[in-house]
């Protein structure tokens, strides 16, 4: 089956070239192009892609204001993030407006054409080496470990680690789980402890690079 998507991106040769390869493979369709963001909300709705894949650098709308509003409307339609950048900001943002994956444009035709067909499958897609760097990366001061397993999390667990990857705070996910406040704070310290991490974004990133949520 050919997948149809959706390429957001400002530079029209940037756009040319992921287009003509795309094309290659014989697997994906480009069905619509935008320079921004400002038309993908409308593009969308006409085109039906399987898949938007979306720059983050663009004038005008950007690609976490073009998630924020494709958030606003409801639509599902999974976004993969092409792009250059790499700052752990705009991967964690990315993340908790939805995309469900992340590449750097230096990725090859094959990684990007089977990140596409995963994503538009329901799974999700993050390049090994960002995940790597950021769990390194983030509170160098403490030189903290990356575990080398992790216990198992309870069903009830994984469901509060999808609400923080989604950016849901302590007393959103409290509302939400219809738990007191302290109950949450308790589960997710469990989390914490289960997955020998230290705070929610080491626990996000890796539970998004062993693949216990979506």
């Amino acid at each position: 089956m050919t997948l149809r998507v959706l390429l957001v991106d400002d530079q029209m040769l940037i756009r040319q070239g992921i287009k003509s390869l795309l094309q290659l493979s014989g697997q994906i369709e480009v069905v619509a192009e935008a320079q921004d963001g400002s038309t993908v909300v409308e593009l969308v709705l006409l085109h039906q892609p399987d898949v938007i894949l979306l720059d983050l650098s663009m004038p005008k709308v950007d690609g976490i204001a073009t998630l924020e509003l494709l958030k606003q409307q409801q639509l599902k339609t999974p976004v993969l993030i092409l792009t250059t950048f790499e700052e752990h900001d705009l991967v964690l943002k990315s993340i908790q407006l939805g995309a469900k994956g992340y590449l750097l444009k230096d990725v090859s035709l094959d990684s990007l054409v089977s990140a596409i067909q995963t994503v538009q499958q329901g799974g999700t897609c993050f390049q090994s080496s960002i995940t790597e760097r950021l769990l390194s990366g983030l509170n160098p001061v403490s030189n903290f470990p990356r575990p080398a397993q992790i216990e198992e999390l309870s069903d009830k667990e994984l469901e509060i680690l999808q609400l923080m990857a989604s950016g849901y705070a302590n007393k959103e996910i409290a509302s939400a789980l219809y738990k007191s406040e302290g109950t949450i704070k308790n589960q997710i310290s469990s989390i914490l402890a289960k997955m020998g991490v230290r705070d929610r974004t080491r626990a996000v990133l890796l539970a998004l690079e062993l693949g216990l949520i979506q």
